[in-house]
């Protein structure tokens, strides 16, 4: 049978916002001209600051020096970069940054909101917006972001527990003295289309008004019945600005209602493996088959409301405060699917097992921050000092759901009707029961209270010292009810677990400046894990990372490197080779059967980055990372008492890079840019991989391509075609090797953006 995609009316929708625009459009258009900050092409520049690419300092305060005498590994990916390439998510403007790789989920499930790890270690609870760390199981979009930060390398000092391999920070876009409106219509293959609105409204000589809209709706190339569907708000407010004191109130307010993908079986793949011959001949899946029910769903509400005020207290010094509530929750049901049934040697008989996913997670976040940054003398030598005090509560809720006939508290749960797919020709309107909450539920909170202290020395022009502390408290509670007893009967038992201690983290840093365009560093910096860092669930577990009775995992982190900025300033060249070991991971003794805290990672890599302009008109961002991962001490036991060896980090390829680059010629500009993600391992447990689907993702390279025309000064053209050479690849596998999403065949997104 043919399955055809659902469709959304959307055309009501987006009237009713191009709309809500207009009459602020007429306003803003008798008003001053467009800021350079959202020109549609490229222009001439004369000044590092009109670098469309390139950014000189950070927008996080805690860093005291400009990027090139910053002793660590800093990407800026700027909003310039994000709306040449149509970019609409997170994740599609990680893929500017090399040595960052996505993920699908643990086996039979799929992963939920931005999943990704850098540099060998798990980064999705190191997000950050404004400073702030940011909750949830949510798919961030770019629409009201001014840049991107990627910060590499054990951070502790500068966010805290969980900092292993650096972490990210979404910078908001706030209002300014320049009244402006910066739009985009897009429409593109399988019927997507992109509304944005930026509008910048000055009301007084210190006083302003931004408003940042976002519609996007439509299917997925080359996937029935998949679809996507967000809008978001954030309105913001300015007062006191170009005075002494600013104060800033802005919030977001994001809702998606997707049907999410389960992805399809990986078997026809070359390295495919399984025991039963037939299967392993046996042919690939059209990429379009759905083995999911059309009722699968993903809500997603995101929210969170910001308060910052700032004063100058003299030209060198200023004191920040800026308070945050947060919330979000994500419901969702989810189709997946796992082990192949070959009952005969006819294909069109085979059966592929489905797995049916809940989730119900809720998060809030509240937070306070003070700080102060300033600069002194101390005997004749110049200290750039930036300190402050952080409070913070941390909240997440997660529901469990079964689909498997039980007895819970004497209430029996028939078991949920999960009809095996016929894998070649599955159909999309089978009867799938949906999974039902058991009552089993964990509830972490985490309090944290930090105070921070980063100091810059400046020996003289040349030399520089670097150092930064960070001590902080927090505490874990974990209220939860499990299902206790023998299947199929069950007893919820409820229980609780806290667990507190301190925290010490630091960097230190040496600049060698030979040139005042260049410099020269070694760095040395830590960060550590305590248990329960990433959901605020402690566990009983011996061989658990969260169980309390452990010690944090500690990361220490060294980095050679160097920066210089070349052709006039314009262009930024940086390279760094690093070391990062993760330590106190448990493990497990075979000889005595007890888990103790000597399992250990390393991570060993080369960095390369380019950023900046080769000419006026020739913009580039690109860069290169080599990485060696290795695990060691580490073993676990099964529940047969197979005890098995790890010696590899998944999803840890060896060689990632990326390029993007631009030229223009008068009204037309040209671009485009490749991405290159080597080989990733699935299974790096020592032995057979006998069994095991696909044992590692086989490495890709896509390449994507951009035209713009400038019809007026008001008016852009942009054509953005994604894959160009229509490359098949996977590009995120499930933890079993049973199950992958495939990367984006050929597409196109046609943008028209205008600009008052």
């Amino acid at each position: 049978m043919t399955i055809r995609s659902r469709k959304h009316q959307k055309t009501s929708q987006l009237a009713a916002l191009i709309a809500a625009a207009v009459p602020t459009v007429g306003l803003a258009a008798q008003g001053d001209s467009a800021k350079d900050e959202v020109s549609l092409t490229p222009t001439s520049v004369n000044s590092v600051a009109d670098v469309p690419y390139k950014a000189t300092r950070s927008a996080n305060s805690k860093l005291t020096e400009p990027l090139l005498d910053t002793p660590k590994t800093i990407q800026v990916i700027k909003k310039e970069v994000l709306r040449e390439q149509g970019a609409t998510s997170l994740m599609e403007a990680l893929r500017n940054t090399p040595g960052i790789t996505m993920q699908l989920g643990e086996n039979g499930n799929t992963s939920a909101g931005d999943t990704f790890m850098m540099r060998g270690f798990s980064t999705q609870t190191s997000t950050f917006v404004d400073g702030i760390r940011d909750l949830g199981a949510v798919s961030r979009d770019v629409f009201n972001l001014e840049q991107v930060e990627v910060v590499k390398g054990a951070a502790g000092s500068d966010i805290g527990r969980g900092a292993s391999a650096g972490y990210i920070n979404l910078i908001s876009k706030l209002p300014t003295l320049e009244s402006q409106v910066y739009g985009t219509l897009g429409y593109g293959t399988a019927d997507k289309s992109n509304l944005t609105a930026d509008i910048n409204q000055q009301m007084s000589d210190t006083s302003a008004f931004r408003l940042n809209l976002m519609r996007r709706d439509g299917d997925v190339d080359d996937r029935d019945y998949v679809d996507n569907s967000s809008y978001g708000v954030a309105p913001s407010l300015a007062f006191g600005l170009d005075t002494a004191t600013r104060l800033y109130v802005y919030s977001q307010h994001v809702r998606q209602d997707n049907t999410p993908d389960g992805g399809i079986p990986t078997i026809g793949w070359h390295g495919y493996f399984n025991a039963n011959a037939n299967i392993n001949a046996g042919a690939k899946v059209d990429r379009e088959n759905y083995y999911g029910s059309p009722h699968d769903q993903e809500k997603i509400d995101g929210d969170m409301l910001s308060v910052k005020l700032e004063h100058d207290l003299n030209d060198v010094t200023t004191l920040r405060n800026i308070s945050r509530w947060g919330q979000s929750s994500n419901d969702r049901i989810l189709t997946g699917v796992n082990a192949i049934s070959a009952p005969n040697g006819n294909p069109a008989n085979w059966t592929v097992a489905r797995t049916r996913q809940l989730v119900d997670q809720e998060n809030d976040i509240l937070a306070n921050q003070t700080s102060l940054t300033t600069q002194f003398d101390t005997f004749g030598l110049q200290n750039d000092l930036s300190t402050g005090l952080e409070f913070m509560r941390e909240k997440q809720r997660n529901e469990s759901a079964a689909t498997a006939a039980q007895v819970i508290n004497g209430v029996a749960f028939p078991a949920v009707a999960l009809p095996p797919a016929n894998l070649y020709n599955p159909n999309a309107h089978d009867v799938l029961g949906d999974p039902y909450k058991t009552g089993a539920f964990t509830d972490g909170e985490t309090k944290t209270a930090a105070v921070y202290a980063f100091d810059t020395l400046h020996l003289n022009e040349q030399w520089l010292l670097n150092a930064g502390l960070r001590y902080e408290h927090y505490k874990t509670e974990t209220d939860s009810a499990a299902l206790v007893g023998t299947s199929p009967n069950f007893t919820l038992v409820p229980s609780s677990a806290d667990a507190s201690d301190e925290l010490l983290s630091w960097n230190s840093g040496i600049v060698f400046k030979p040139l005042e365009n260049g410099s020269i560093y070694l760095s040395y910096a830590n960060s550590k894990t305590p248990p329960g860092n990433g959901s605020f669930a402690l566990s009983s577990s011996e061989s658990s990372a969260d169980n309390p009775a452990f010690d944090p995992q500690e990361t220490e982190h060294v980095e050679l490197g160097t920066k210089w900025d070349v052709l006039d300033e314009q262009l930024s060249l940086t390279a760094a080779v690093y070391r990062t070991d993760n330590e106190n991971q448990v493990s497990y003794d075979s000889f005595t059967g007890t888990y103790f805290q000597e399992g250990k990672t390393r991570v060993e890599g080369v960095e390369l980055g380019l950023v900046g302009q080769i000419t006026s008109f020739w913009q580039v961002t690109a860069g290169i990372s080599k990485m060696n991962t290795k695990q060691m001490d580490q073993a676990s036991i099964n529940n047969s008492g197979v005890v098995s060896e790890t010696s590899g980090v998944r999803w840890s390829p060896d060689l990632t890079a990326t390029l993007w680059t631009s030229y223009t010629w008068g009204d037309l500009t040209v671009g485009g840019g490749t991405r290159y993600i080597g080989e990733q391992d699935r299974f790096v447990t020592a032995g057979s991989d006998a069994g095991q689907s696909m044992p590692s993702i086989p490495s890709y390279w896509v390449a994507d391509a951009m035209a713009a025309y400038r019809v007026s000064e008001n008016v852009n053209l942009r054509l953005n075609i994604y894959n160009l050479f229509d490359e098949e690849y996977i590009e995120t596998l499930n933890n079993g090797g049973s199950r992958m999403r495939l990367g984006a065949p050929r597409s196109a997104l046609f943008t028209t953006e205008l600009s008052f």
